[in-house]
């Protein structure tokens, strides 16, 4: 069995007795997962590509084209951005009025264990 790596936590932090926060396993995967969603592409100047836009998208008109879209994207910046990390089973996107639920479905390669990360935007 591999050895976990821990991570800086997310977001960023530091204890009471000034030790940066660490995070492993499911939480680091899950920071890493957020962190590729939430991050504009060009937002970060030595990786300007990272992130996959999903804001950009929030402003569309709430339907099944949007829900498309965004499914293709967070897929796609998903495989991209972490594949060392995951295997992208697959992204849900669920549109019903002014709610936007995404459900990411992944394999953990340290592992092999099967999760869920679900998120909604209202």
């Amino acid at each position: 069995m591999q050895a976990e790596k821990d991570t800086f936590g997310f977001p960023f932090g530091v204890d009471t007795a000034g030790h940066v926060l660490a995070s492993g396993g499911d939480e680091a995967i899950r920071g890493k997962i957020i962190q590729v969603l939430f991050t504009a592409p060009g937002e970060r100047v030595n990786m300007p590509t990272f992130g996959c836009g999903l804001f950009n998208l929030v402003f569309e008109p709430n339907n099944s084209i949007l829900a498309s879209a965004m499914e293709f994207t967070v897929g796609q910046a998903l495989t991209r951005w972490l594949a060392d990390d995951i295997i992208v089973n697959g992204v849900d996107v669920k549109s019903e009025e002014e709610t936007i639920t995404i459900e990411i479905a992944y394999t953990r390669k340290t592992d092999l264990s099967k999760k869920l990360v679900r998120i909604h935007f209202k």
